[in-house]
């Protein structure tokens, strides 16, 4: 893409601060910095520590009328961001909630026809930035047909599209399978490269993150910077210190859990000969499954985006009907039900047993509170408020969630919704667990948390089965791989 970036932008704050709406405590206070235009910025800190926050807040999206409490000054070349907005592009954690219209041509178009720019500029800016991040269609493609991480490389377009000078990136390839990943960062490296745009990233894949920046700035949750310098000299000089404290630092890996005596294991659920087709797709995105989860045992489904993985594991959670084929139980997950197709289950049986965490965790969030998110499982599957509380304050407990009893679920950031999700699946005791993409967004303390918790469960007579385009994650608690391809 020739002139892919505006000219670079300075940042700078001086003692900010802000305090998101009904909270306690400050998301980031007293947090000086300066990024010289054209630095590259690698945003680092614990889960909870306030980087999606300050990346909203650098491109202009706080909304003030909501009630969010800031201090001290946060300029975007010496302007409020707001008045900045036309300087920066922003790529959020959830790719789809930037997605806004049905063809992922017109997407891209979206936010240069918001921008003003003439009509015979914008489709040559959208075919080169569908082409920078290789997306794999047409722009005609339906955007409601494309898998997690193909949203995110067309939501990515639609941010370089913009060329904008400050280019916030919030953990942009944490949808996407390991080649997909390396292929983003190349493509924001060479963007950069050619039209120099400021880059503050976050992300939690600091091994490969690192060869993208000039500079690590360090946040701490409800305080401002901890560490600043090259990448190199800020791992040498307090390593030990930040992963500690959950942040992702190379050669510091988590310790693996260890291997427990189990069952053998048994059939919770049989798929056979599973096929699914999305409206208006040509193909199927899951093609001839046969299938068994089973107890005491974690299953992990693997494979390059648009393979079927999410589609596949709301087939084995009963939440998709398949066109051809069936999804049985079998008398081991649900005495009295054995082969019965689970998608014809009430919802009061499914969440019996079967506890299922979705790529998106916000989709399944219903209730005004953490807490009371945590109880409607349980409640609506029969079991006592005095029981269903007890394991709610376990699970916020185990999970690093209990400051958050009282927010609001869509105040959380990424990674502790996706906290959340895992706990509801846990709430109501299922003997079986499908989990899409679990680690997603977590820091290096939560992550070994989860890790350790599933194992755990496995050992003790769980079936799980995990969707991951994380492989730590995967070598660490699979005992079988399923590896999908591409349908068709």
């Amino acid at each position: 893409m020739a002139d892919e970036a505006g000219t670079p932008v300075r940042i700078e704050a001086r003692g900010w601060g802000l305090r998101h709406p009904g909270r306690r405590d400050w998301a980031l206070r007293g947090v000086d910095l300066v990024v010289e235009p054209g630095q590259r910025v690698l945003l680092l800190g614990p889960s909870g520590a306030g980087k999606s926050t300050l990346l909203t807040a650098l491109a202009g999206l706080i909304d003030r009328t909501s009630g969010a409490e800031t201090e001290g000054e946060l300029l975007v070349d010496g302007r409020d961001p707001r008045e900045a907005r036309d300087r920066t592009g922003l790529l959020f954690q959830d790719p789809e909630s930037q997605i806004v219209m049905g063809r992922a041509g017109d997407d891209v178009a979206f936010g240069l026809e918001n921008r003003c720019v003439p009509t015979d500029g914008i489709w040559p800016r959208v075919a080169a930035a569908l082409a920078a991040v290789e997306f794999p269609y047409g722009r005609d493609r339906p955007t409601h047909a494309l898998s997690g991480g193909e949203q995110q490389r067309l939501a990515l377009a639609g941010t370089l599209a913009l060329r904008p000078g400050l280019l916030l990136l919030d953990e942009p390839t944490a949808n996407l399978d390991p080649e997909g990943a390396a292929e983003v960062r190349r493509v924001v490296d060479r963007v950069l490269d050619r039209g120099g745009a400021t880059l503050v990233l976050v992300e939690h894949r600091v091994d490969e993150a690192i060869r993208l920046v000039d500079r690590v700035v360090v946040l701490e949750a409800g305080g401002g910077v901890i560490a600043d310098g090259p990448p190199g000299a800020v791992f040498r000089a307090r390593g030990q210190e930040l992963a500690a404290a959950g942040v992702w630092v190379p050669d510091h890996p988590p310790a693996a859990p260890s291997r427990r005596d189990r069952r053998t294991p048994g059939a919770l659920v049989l798929a056979e000969g599973v096929r699914f087709r999305y409206p208006d797709a040509g193909t199927d995105a899951v093609a001839g499954i046969d299938l068994q989860l089973r107890s005491s045992e974690a299953l992990a489904i693997i494979g390059p985006n648009g393979s079927g993985k999410s589609t596949l594991a709301l087939l084995l959670a009963g939440l998709l009907v398949p066109r051809a084929g069936r999804v049985l139980a079998t008398e081991a997950l649900s005495p009295g039900h054995g082969h019965e197709p689970i998608a014809a289950w009430p919802a009061r049986e499914l969440v019996r047993h079967i506890g299922t965490v979705f790529q998106d965790p916000e989709h399944q969030f219903l209730a005004s509170t953490v807490l009371e998110e945590l109880l409607v499982g349980p409640l609506r599957a029969g079991i006592g408020e005095p029981v269903a509380r007890r394991r709610a304050d376990e699970l916020l407990d185990r999970l690093h969630l209990a400051h958050l009893a009282e927010a609001n679920p869509f105040t959380l950031s990424g990674g502790e919704q996706r906290r959340l999700s895992v706990a509801t699946a846990l709430a109501t005791a299922p003997a079986l667990l499908v989990l899409d993409e679990p680690t997603f967004g977590q820091d290096r303390r939560t992550w070994a948390e989860l890790l350790h918790l599933l194992a755990a469960l496995r050992d003790g007579g769980r079936g799980i089965c995990v969707v991951s385009h994380d492989l730590p994650f995967v070598q660490a608690l699979a005992d079988r791989t399923l590896s999908l391809g591409i349908p068709g």
